[in-house]
Order: structure tokens, then C-alpha cells, then sequence
């Protein structure tokens, strides 16, 4: 091959060697990060497995990595849920999971009706108050405006 051309069948992409700079990234952020870049486009992500099977790492280390690029902002998590699903992501407690699932179910209830409910179970208002501001803090209240103005 001459001239910048390729045999067919082989992709060439371009990847910044700014992640290599990049403060609190691991190995594995940034190999996760080089998987990504060279998926083309955020349609064409592979599933968790799919990434763990190429970056020759196991699942649970790539979602850490995943969470990695998430807190730094490099990753949106909006993308991070969709590769990763609710209730995989290993920083949310299964109060907030099950939280979360409610917030899914009956995205419209209020505050005053959700502590009503609360008489049916050991959960207290404080730890209604703990889960929201856990689910607000990994951005699981991005669309539930008004849980999260609840969390805060």
C-alpha cells in the first residue's frame, strides 16, 4: 500500500492522544476510551461483554472504566446506561435501585404520595431522601425534573 491507501475490509480512524493526558484515567479507561473511538459512531457501541472480550479485560473492570470516563465527563451518562443498563451499575445501592424502578413505574408521583407509601415498608423518609440524592448524584434523575429537584 502507497499513498494513505487501505486493503478493503480495513478501517482507519483517527484518535487524539489527548486520553493518553487525561489525570485519573487508568490503563483501562483509556483503553476502553480507544475501543470506543474506534466504533465510529455512538450507534455502532458494542455491549459491555463485547468491549470487556476486546479490551481482554472482565466485565466488571471494564464497567468501572465506563464509570471512569463517565465522572470525568468524557463518556455521557446517558450513554453509560444504555451500554451498561439501570440496574448493572455497581454504585447505586438496591435502594435506589429499587427506587429508581418505582421512579420508572410512576415518574409523575409526588414527594407526600411516595412517603405515604413508606408506611408499607422499613424504608423511612430519610432513607427515601438518601436514595434520591444517590440516584441524583450518578445522574439516574436526569429525566425525572422532578425527583431530582426533591434530591437536591
Amino acid at each position: 500500500m502507497s499513498n494513505g491507501e487501505t486493503n478493503e475490509g480495513t478501517r482507519s480512524f483517527a484518535l487524539s492522544d489527548d486520553i493518553f493526558r487525561q489525570p485519573g484515567l487508568d490503563l483501562y479507561s483509556q483503553m476502553v476510551y480507544i475501543i470506543l473511538k474506534s466504533c465510529g459512531s455512538e450507534s455502532n457501541f458494542p455491549e459491555l461483554p463485547v468491549i470487556s472480550k476486546l479490551a481482554r479485560m472482565t466485565d466488571k473492570q471494564t464497567m468501572k472504566a465506563l464509570q471512569d470516563l463517565v465522572e470525568l465527563k468524557i463518556l455521557p451518562h446517558k450513554l453509560y446506561r444504555r451500554m451498561v443498563g439501570d440496574f448493572q451499575d455497581d454504585r447505586l445501592s438496591w435502594a435506589a435501585k429499587g427506587l429508581l424502578l418505582f421512579c420508572k413505574e410512576n415518574p409523575h408521583i409526588h414527594l407526600d404520595d411516595l412517603l405515604e407509601l413508606t408506611c408499607q415498608s422499613s424504608e423511612d423518609e430519610h432513607s427515601i431522601r438518601n436514595s434520591l440524592k444517590e440516584l441524583s448524584q450518578y445522574g439516574y434523575l436526569d429525566d425525572y425534573p422532578e425527583w431530582r429537584q426533591i434530591a437536591n
